[in-house]
C-alpha cells in the first residue's frame, strides 16, 4: 500500500487507487502520514482535526476515526495495519508493504544536494527531476489549517523550490540554456521575488544570444523588488548585470 501526499491525499493498493471520503478522517490520516514513525498525542490529533473548536466528546470521536482508518488500511487480507496505539496517542508505522511518496522525495532531494556539492551535474539533474516528478499539485491543499500539516506543507514547498533551483543550475552547467528559457520565464512570473530564478533566466538568455532580453530581465526583477519590498537586487544579480553590459566576465561562460 502506497500513500501519496505530494498533492491531494490518495492511497494506491495494487491497481486500485482510492481516497478517504470523510473529511475529518482524511485530516487525521494526513497528520499521521506527515509524522509517520512518530507518536502523535491524542491532544495534538484533536487539535489538528478540530482546530480551536473541538466537540465535547472529541477524544471518544477520535477513537472512532482511528478505528475506521484501521479497517480501511488493514484490508481483508492483512493481519495488521500500520496504525499502532502507543502512549500518549498513536503512530503510523511504514515499512514493508507501506510506503510514502514524501519519503522518496526527501531521499531524492538529499541525494541531489550531495551530487551538487560533488559537481556531478548530470546526476543532479536526474535526481532532482525524479524528485519533482513525484508532485501532483498543491500539497494537501484542502487539509491545511492545522499545525502538523501546515508545517509539512511549508517544508515540502521549500524543498521543491530548492530542487527546481538545483536542477536549473545543473542544466545550465550542462549547456541546456535554450531549453531553460521558457520554464524560467514561467518561474519568475510565479515567484517574482526569488532572485535565484531571475539570475538563472538572465544567464540562460545571455547564453542563448539574447543579451538585450537578459538585460531586460534584470530591470524586471529590480522593479519587482523595489515595488514589493523597497530593496535592490542582491550582489550576484548586480554582478551578472554588469558582466552582461560589458559582454565579458566569468559568470557568463563558466559552469553555473
Amino acid at each position: 500500500m502506497r500513500f501519496e501526499i505530494l498533492g491531494s491525499l490518495r492511497i494506491t493498493d495494487a491497481d486500485e487507487v482510492f481516497t478517504i471520503s470523510a473529511p475529518k478522517v482524511e485530516c487525521l490520516l494526513a497528520a499521521m502520514l506527515v509524522r509517520a514513525g512518530n507518536v502523535i498525542s491524542t491532544d495534538q490529533l484533536c487539535s489538528e482535526i478540530w482546530r480551536d473548536d473541538p466537540p465535547r466528546r472529541a477524544t471518544a470521536t477520535l477513537h472512532v476515526y482511528i478505528s475506521q482508518l484501521r479497517k480501511t488500511l488493514k484490508g481483508p487480507s492483512r493481519a495488521k495495519g500500520p496504525i499502532v496505539t502507543r502512549f500518549p496517542g498513536y503512530v503510523l508505522e511504514l515499512g514493508g508493504e507501506h510506503t510514502l511518496d514524501a519519503h522518496d522525495f526527501q531521499r531524492l532531494a538529499q541525494q541531489g544536494r550531495a551530487a551538487a556539492r560533488a559537481g556531478r551535474h548530470a546526476e543532479v539533474s536526474a535526481l532532482c527531476g525524479q524528485a519533482l516528478a513525484l508532485w501532483r499539485g498543491t500539497v494537501l491543499g484542502e487539509l491545511r489549517g492545522g499545525d502538523i500539516v501546515d508545517e509539512f506543507a511549508t517544508w515540502a514547498e521549500e524543498t521543491r523550490l530548492e530542487c527546481v533551483e538545483l536542477r536549473n543550475e545543473a542544466d545550465l552547467a550542462l549547456g541546456r540554456h535554450r531549453e531553460l528559457v521558457g520554464p524560467l520565464y514561467a518561474l519568475v512570473s510565479k515567484h517574482p521575488l526569488i532572485e535565484a530564478f531571475h539570475r538563472q533566466l538572465m544567464l540562460a538568455l545571455y547564453r542563448s544570444d539574447r543579451r538585450a532580453d537578459a538585460l531586460q530581465a534584470f530591470h524586471t526583477v529590480r522593479s519587482a523588488l523595489d515595488r514589493e519590498l523597497g530593496i535592490s537586487p542582491c550582489r550576484q544579480l548586480h554582478e551578472l548585470h554588469r558582466e552582461i553590459l560589458l559582454d565579458s566576465g566569468p559568470a557568463l561562460t563558466r559552469a553555473a
